[in-house]
């Protein structure tokens, strides 16, 4: 606890000094390889908007621009090293010619449902733009569902700090609420796409 606070702390002082700039390059890092999380930058940044040092328009712009830049980011490596690397590679590592092609044809059906709701996912959310990549998913697709998941993965940490305002000691129990929250709305939207698919079939 003492190493959180004073991590948070850090952030609001480093947010604060570098402004949105530095949100939308600790989210950057957030979405792509490094494991920094998401949630101890956007709820100092949303108290930081609580205490009207900070636009909460722009505080949420740019923390979706940080998240989308960091996802096009590991998209362009996948495409550019993944995909080459898998299929010079690949038969090492017990992965086909054959399954990078279903691959393919998966994310070209499924992509954007996959995308959305990988973004909602914990440690998942950081690392679904890399098949979609290998598969060479649709860029405009792949943006859109990008921007639609980390866009409300985004709003809800950035309210969880503005909402708490200097009650800020309670925002670990309330995180934990929020990630199984978000977990919960996933598993929903891929059983509802599943029941449709399902549907579709027989019809």
């Amino acid at each position: 606890m003492h190493i959180i606070g004073a991590l948070t702390e850090w952030l609001v002082n480093t947010i604060g000094s570098m402004g949105y700039t530095g949100i939308i390059s600790l989210m950057f890092l957030e979405s792509s390889f490094f494991p920094f999380p998401s949630e101890v930058v956007m709820p100092p940044a949303g108290y930081l908007a609580w205490k009207g040092e900070m636009s909460l328009t722009l505080v949420l712009l740019s923390g979706i621009a940080g998240s989308l830049l960091g996802a096009l980011f590991n998209y362009w490596v996948a495409v550019k090293l993944g995909r080459p690397f898998l299929l010079r590679y690949g038969k090492y590592f017990f992965v086909s010619k054959e399954s990078i092609d279903k691959a393919d044809e998966f994310f070209s059906k499924h992509g954007h449902v996959s995308t959305l709701i990988g973004r909602l996912l914990p440690v998942i959310r950081q690392y679904i733009s890399l098949p979609a990549g290998i598969a060479r998913m649709p860029m405009k697709t792949f943006m859109l569902f990008t921007t639609i998941g980390a866009g409300s993965w985004v709003i809800v940490l950035t309210f969880a700090g503005y909402l708490l305002g200097e009650h800020q000691d309670l925002l670990k129990e309330y995180l934990h609420i929020i990630t199984l929250g978000c977990v919960a709305i996933a598993l929903i939207i891929g059983g509802g796409y599943y029941l449709f698919l399902k549907r579709r079939k027989k019809s």
